[in-house]
């Protein structure tokens, strides 16, 4: 299920914002500018660099370390929210955000924990078929974080697309007794709804590095409300449905790649054929 709000101006000034991205400046003469996502003024996340030739990115930092839930809105979340733009939610989790204009994307999401450097990991696999692995580190790219793979999809025969749900803290830190209690909802059928600021990042290696040579399309979900909701959905097998907040002006991909984006999340679901 896929529904698709009208794109909305939400958001507060950045310096009034709990949430907002940022590029750390550095000295003339040193390293790329690192493009960050804050929380509360402290770097959240490291993100792909603007340049759209490096790989896709969400590395997570010592600010991401505590959830963003919104207790207003617990008892509207619990079931399966209908419409992208009813029931206060985006109003009320707008006030966290920056202001820019935001694609709202309703999506059933049927989440798989993925541990980096273990199986399923696309950090050691797709994208090291793609661009290799770090040519200083000599090693994948880190995210220093567990995080969800959600869906993928072939945007062409040259790109696919690849989507992931980012916790803002690790689900170690959930507590065990919700997991359970949602786990048992879960079994009954429930979908409740988790909340999540999202970036499209579109990137493709300048070099032949990999065997793969392709664009990445990274739909990359940061988990604002729902961490306990994925996690027993995960353990579960079962879906939860997924307020997605696409920041449009925050996304290395033009206006449109965005307005792609609705219909390619509606595709089946498949895994990209590389024959690696």
């Amino acid at each position: 299920m896929i529904k698709t709000g009208n794109p909305r101006r939400l958001g507060l000034p950045a310096s009034q914002a709990r949430l907002h991205f940022d590029t750390e400046l550095q000295e003339i003469g040193g390293g790329p500018r690192r493009r960050l996502l804050m929380v509360d003024d402290e770097p959240a996340f490291e993100l792909s660099f603007y340049c759209g030739t490096c790989p896709l990115l969400f590395r997570r930092l010592e600010g991401a370390r505590e959830k963003l839930s919104l207790e207003s809105m617990q008892e509207r979340l619990t079931g399966p929210l209908g419409d992208p733009d009813g029931g206060g939610v985006l109003e009320a989790f707008g006030a966290l955000l920056p202001e820019d204009e935001y694609l709202p994307l309703l999506l059933d999401v049927e989440p798989r924990l993925v541990v980096p450097g273990q199986e399923g990991d696309y950090f050691s696999h797709e994208q090291v078929l793609t661009w290799g692995v770090d040519q200083f580190w000599g090693l994948p790219e880190y995210p220093h974080t567990p995080y969800y793979r959600t869906f993928e999809t072939a945007v062409d025969a040259d790109a696919h697309l690849y989507e992931f749900v980012v916790p803002m803290v690790p689900p170690t830190w959930n507590e065990r007794e919700r997991i359970e209690e949602y786990v048992a909802l879960m079994e009954q059928g429930s979908v409740p709804t988790a909340v999540a600021i999202s970036t499209l990042d579109v990137c493709q290696p300048a070099l032949d590095l990999g065997d793969d040579p392709s664009v990445h399309w990274g739909l990359t979900h940061f988990l604002l409300d729902g961490h306990h909701k994925l996690e027993a959905a995960a353990t579960a097998g079962r879906p939860v449905r997924l307020l997605s907040l696409l920041a449009l002006g925050q996304s290395l991909a033009g206006a449109d790649d965005c307005a792609r984006l609705p219909a390619l999340r509606a595709r089946p679901r498949s895994e990209r054929a590389t024959g690696a």
